[in-house]
């Protein structure tokens, strides 16, 4: 931490403090949690019984200041006093492992970590074990010392600031940094979309000035109109391209996707959408003052002009100002219905039923405008064969959805019963109409199981919307009507119908066999393609984002045990040359962030799956790495998770097993330093890296920054 940054906090927490005090100038307990935010009452008391050196019952300004100074200022050795007297509960001058288990029980709270009462009981005993060398029963201010030393980054984390212990998260939030769109970084691997960009908006330019001096004679006003109108034969034609799916899918099999930014269709969708909205708006505004100047002398008036077919403009029975008017409408309730605010808000389904107005736009153009249709004729004979060909691909093979299985976090997990033509690649999304559930909506959802899982297909729905929590909702209500009438027949019924069905995994308890009609359309093409051409690929999924990378995952290692070599002698195995054709992959690096402990269960069994394939360590490393990270969990450089930690690392390398997730792989709290993440992956050597990220889209701003930073190229998932 900087001094600046030091001092900005102890102002911070001195504007904390005075709001907060009264006249007495001085603070309790409860107000202190109040001003440090401090959620668990353990570390609160114990802080504030530290930082009341007169023992009053109460902080001045002063005593809180000199304590934080101390913190700030002192040595290692003042830091790990300090740390030593908060474990030291009843003030004996050693730590027994009962304090120990109190101080270990709060820490798993304060992170929203739940483990059982015997597993907290190992943590105490493996970390009192490990300290307590001379086995006095107590440990020393030097037998902890001397523990902590064993984990060097625990003693790093020890001279960093208190600024960085007790401060919110979000106190250094505008940090200033030099935007990342001034960098060279930025262009050089932006470029493709950037360029794209460019030649997009010099074609709009030249269609803009060629139909401006083509109508030059009707005045200014009428040239803008002119201009504007050509741009959104352009546009409203060019939107309707960068949807056609399917086209895209097969485009992305072959060199165009080099040269095109395919991976970058719904940005571009929403940038032209944008566009199409500002020319409707500069064609209207630029039609009005027209039509005002042309009143003066006719003898029709501004609202005949605008709201009636009496002055018979257009070319199908003076329909264009009418049409144009409700286009405008049209469009402006596309544009609002298609804001994140409304997408992200749980109101997917106004987006969703408020864009089919798409269908009106384009019939309302062709009647508007009479050079539209023009423009429109192929790319819209294409997009009609695009929905005729949906429409008879979700109606063939009789889906059903077989099994669901109800996760944490409101996560709905379908089995589809999978046909036998419908392929795909690993990371493809489908849209999905379950008529149960609300019979003329489609929603996509990317397939999180493998294409080499032949007779099921997987989704995993997260509840965030109306649709998906009626989904759930629908399937939660049909569990309870089960527990309700007759529990242990039910159970019965499951057991033998588990025992006729093969599925695909090992599903938790709270699963049930169904037999429910479903529609599928797709599958539909995604950025993550192009992992199998990649050498090195680190896929980053935050929370339900590791849906796409469920199904690649699970595809990479079925191809990996393809490769597989055993000894006939020996029983040694090892991976043949891994570069070929139908993949090029030389390391594979796996990181999910979630927030709580519990999303870990969604994906938990495939990881442990994965992990039993590499059973025995390769010569060159693991091909593929797992790094688990929990942002709810106190991150390492806080100094009330310093004993949680230790005894997390300690319990784990004797149990061979995380303590959170099961997992081998060790579950690293708080959230991943990009920075010390991405230099280690460079430092690899392992070929070019190709991130790959599906989550939320304020996370994929920060990965893509350090991306540019270090020559990595970034591909979104959108989510």
């Amino acid at each position: 931490m900087s001094v600046d940054e030091d001092t900005r906090w102890l102002e911070w927490v001195t504007k904390q403090f005075e709001s907060i005090a009264g006249d007495d100038k001085e603070i309790d307990l409860c107000e202190f949690k109040t001003a440090l935010k401090v959620k668990e009452s353990f570390f609160a008391e114990r802080f504030f019984a530290l930082f009341d050196s007169d023992g009053s019952g109460s902080i001045s300004l002063d005593e809180l200041l000199k304590a934080l100074d101390l913190l700030i200022h002192g040595t290692e050795t003042d830091k790990l006093r300090f740390l030593f007297q908060v474990y030291d509960v009843d003030g004996s001058g050693s730590i027994d492992p009962d304090e120990l288990r109190t101080v270990l029980k709060s820490c798993l709270s304060e992170s929203a970590i739940s483990l059982p009462e015997e597993k907290l009981d190992d943590l105490t005993l493996v970390l009192f074990e490990s300290a307590d060398t001379d086995n006095s029963g107590s440990i020393t201010f030097e037998e902890l010392k001397e523990e902590l030393e064993s984990f060097p980054e625990v003693m790093e984390n020890l001279t960093i600031s208190a600024a960085n212990w007790l401060k919110p998260p979000d106190l250094d939030q505008n940090k200033h940094q030099t935007p990342r769109y001034l960098t060279r970084a930025y262009w050089q691997n932006n470029s493709r979309k950037l360029l794209f960009l460019f030649g997009y908006g010099v074609l709009n330019l030249l269609l803009f000035i060629v139909a401006m001096l083509r109508h030059s004679y009707g005045g200014a006003w009428l040239m803008v109109a002119r201009g504007c109108g050509q741009c959104l034969n352009f546009n409203c034609t060019f939107v309707v391209v960068l949807m056609l799916r399917r086209c895209l899918t097969w485009l992305r099999a072959t060199w165009v996707v080099r040269v095109l930014p395919l991976d970058q269709n719904i940005l571009l969708h929403q940038i032209v959408g944008y566009a199409i909205f500002f020319f409707s708006l500069g064609h209207t505004i630029a039609h009005v003052a027209n039509f005002a100047k042309m009143s003066q002398n006719s003898e029709f008036l501004l609202w005949e002009y605008l709201l009636t077919t009496r002055p018979m403009i257009g070319w199908v029975r003076g329909t264009a100002s009418v049409t144009g008017v409700v286009l405008l409408l049209l469009i402006c309730l596309m544009v609002l219905c298609s804001s994140t605010f409304v997408r992200r808000s749980g109101h997917f389904e106004v987006f969703y039923w408020s864009h089919l107005s798409y269908i009106w736009v384009l019939i309302l153009l062709i009647i508007h405008c009479a050079n539209f249709w023009k423009w429109f004729v192929v790319p819209g004979l294409l997009f009609l064969l695009e929905k005729i060909v949906g429409i008879a691909v979700s109606r063939m093979g009789g889906l059903y959805i077989v099994e669901v299985n109800l996760l944490p976090s409101k996560v709905t997990h379908l089995v589809i019963k999978r046909p036998q033509f419908f392929h795909f690649k690993p990371g493809d999304y489908i849209y999905i109409n379950i008529p149960v559930i609300a019979k003329y909506e489609w929603h996509p959802f990317t397939i999180s199981s493998a294409p080499e899982q032949t007779d099921t297909l997987w989704l995993h729905v997260r509840s965030m919307g109306q649709w998906t929590n009626r989904l759930y909702e629908y399937f939660r209500q049909i569990e309870s009507d089960e527990l309700c009438s007759g529990r242990l027949a039910t159970s019965l019924k499951r057991r033998r119908q588990r025992t006729k069905t093969e599925v695909s995994a090992k599903f938790v308890e709270n699963h049930r066999f169904c037999n429910i009609k479903c529609y599928v359309d797709g599958p539909y093409g995604t950025p993550t393609r192009q992992i199998f051409t990649s050498e090195h690929a680190v896929l980053i999924g935050a929370g339900i984002g590791i849906t796409p990378f469920a199904s690649i995952l699970q595809s990479i290692m079925y191809r990996y045990r393809l490769r597989k070599q055993n000894c006939p002698s020996c029983n040694f195995s090892w991976c043949e040359n891994l570069k070929d054709s139908d993949m090029t992959l030389r390391k594979v690096d796996f990181i999910w962030i979630n927030r709580d402990q519990k999303s870990f269960e969604w994906f938990v069994s495939l990881l442990t799956k994965l992990e039993m394939d590499q059973a025995d360590e390769e010569p060159e490393g693991r091909f593929l790495e797992m790094h688990m990270y929990m942002t709810s969990a106190l991150s390492k450089n806080d100094m009330k998770a310093i004993g949680l930690q230790m005894a997390l690392d300690l319990l784990a390398k004797k149990e061979k097993r995380d303590s959170i997730t099961g997992l081998r792989t060790r579950t690293q709290p708080g959230r991943p330093e990009w920075g010390k993440v991405f230099q280690k992956l460079s430092k690899e050597n392992k070929g070019k890296v190709h991130v790959f990220y599906c989550g939320a889209p304020s996370l994929a701003k920060v990965i893509k920054a350090q991306c540019e930073r270090f020559g990595f190229n970034f591909y979104k998932e959108n989510f």
